[in-house]
């Protein structure tokens, strides 16, 4: 099948036939919200109801019919509905929907398939239902190798919603809460490099990569190294903005983890495999971690997630209880694995490649060309646009964030807000004329925004 199959039925995108909103999501929205509470913020900008999703397309209650920059949030990256994943899971739900953890024939192509792509003996995997279930265990797992129970992560970076994962994360933008800390004992943070807002930097005015390392050495130093079990970190910050690190960082920090024997844990949950253009992002830097997390895309919709350990730490997963009651059941493992054979059938990582490269050019062009443009940062198809008042002082320019976000939507784009960073996850098949579709909306909608505000 061609990564482009969605072509043959896409018609006219966006097609508007409402205002956006329209009246039929209005009401289902305000009936659902009545019993629904903590609902994220793109529903509070834009609470449209969708339907139907099909290829790289969403079409709401009331027929609008969107060019989809969001993959439902970082999961449907292989597009809604393909064709071999859902009959996959399909195929599964009429046969065998869950044998608790016992082997299925699909569940043993998986764990070959994994095996098969993961870089240096990367092969020691359980399987779990959502991402913060499959970071918890990743915890577990670290404490049991190493023998030790502290863990460092960054601030900014985002984990999960349970009780360690939120303790290896921040809020985005400092959130704070009235019920007492988000940490547990035990858990500390540091901060991680920002090219575009380091907080230290060489004679040139560049990131100085060193000086974090250094930080983070002499905050082991402090008391703490005999205990860290591991560093947990994204390799790109997802919800905080799609923020990548300068090249040399997981390197250096590697060696760093390597020296005082602490575990890299690479949660990749939000990058998912072959977003970035590779099936781990922490490949484009050439470091292995020791533990390594998927969730969102792996199953392209369908809730599967997966923790994975190098073969000499499996015997660690033998002493934490690793298995879970949803995981591994069969619809799951059909749908990871047909998303894994999607990707390389349809050559999906070349294309990733190919038009990341075009979404590049055209943001670092809409950097040059608009004031309120302050910075872009991506690889592949995990891009970021980050708005500022000025681009002397760097003020974060929240209000326009929302108000692009709205404006972009409202002319047939569905994608994801980030306070002043506008987020953008298409689906991976897509092909370089709707990339520039999407663009063409994002743009139009800053240039209002600009106009607006009294910027020339």
């Amino acid at each position: 099948m061609s990564k482009f199959w969605w072509k043959e039925n896409i018609g006219e995108i966006p097609r508007l036939i409402t205002e956006t909103p329209g009246p039929k999501s209005k009401i289902m929205h305000a009936s659902t919200a009545r019993y629904m509470k903590g609902l994220s913020s793109q529903v509070k900008l834009f609470p449209v109801c969708f339907e139907e999703g099909m290829g790289i397309t969403l079409t709401d209650v009331d027929g609008n019919k969107y060019l989809d920059f969001s993959s439902g949030i970082y999961v449907t990256s292989l597009g809604h509905c393909h064709p071999k994943i859902s009959g996959a899971v399909s195929y599964w739900a009429k046969k065998l929907m869950n044998a608790h953890d016992f082997t299925t024939p699909v569940k043993e192509k998986l764990m070959e398939k994994m095996a098969s792509i993961l870089p240096g003996g990367l092969n020691a995997i359980q399987l779990y239902s959502d991402g913060t279930a499959a970071v918890e265990a990743a915890i577990r797992a670290a404490r049991a190798i190493s023998n030790k129970h502290e863990f460092i992560s960054a601030y900014r970076d985002f984990h999960g919603k349970t009780l360690a994962a939120v303790s290896c994360a921040q809020m985005y933008r400092g959130e704070t809460h009235s019920y007492g800390p988000t940490r547990a004992p035990g858990f500390y943070m540091v901060p991680r490099p920002d090219p575009y807002r380091p907080l230290w930097t060489k004679k040139d005015g560049t990131i100085d990569t060193d000086a974090y390392i250094k930080f983070y050495e002499d905050f082991l130093k402090e008391g703490t190294v005999g205990n860290v079990a591991a560093f947990v970190l994204e390799p790109a910050q997802g919800w905080a903005g799609s923020i990548f690190p300068p090249d040399d960082f997981f390197p250096k920090l590697k060696q760093l983890c390597d020296k005082y024997k602490i575990l890299l844990y690479d949660d990749e949950v939000l990058a998912g495999m072959g977003r970035t253009g590779e099936w781990l992002t922490l490949t484009h830097w050439g470091v292995v971690p020791d533990i390594v997390t998927f969730g969102k895309s792996f199953g392209n919709g369908f809730p599967v997630t997966a923790m994975v350990v190098k073969e000499e730490n499996g015997e660690a997963l033998e002493k934490i209880s690793a298995s879970s009651s949803y995981g591994g059941n069969p619809m799951a493992c059909a749908a990871a694995l047909a998303s894994i054979e999607v990707i390389e059938e349809e050559d999906i990582l070349q294309n990733v490649r190919t038009v990341g490269e075009f979404f590049m050019k055209r943001m670092n062009k809409m950097k040059e060309q608009h004031p309120i443009v302050g910075d872009v940062k991506g690889k592949g198809f995990l891009l970021g646009i980050e708005l500022v008042k000025d681009k002397t002082t760097k003020e974060p320019f929240d209000e326009a964030g929302k108000l692009v976000y709205q404006k972009a939507f409202r002319k047939g784009l569905a994608w994801i807000p980030a306070g002043h960073i506008l987020r953008m996850s298409p689906p991976l098949i897509m092909d370089e004329k709707y990339a520039a579709l999407g663009m063409d909306i994002i743009e139009e909608s800053i240039s209002e925004v600009e106009k607006e505000h009294g910027y020339k």
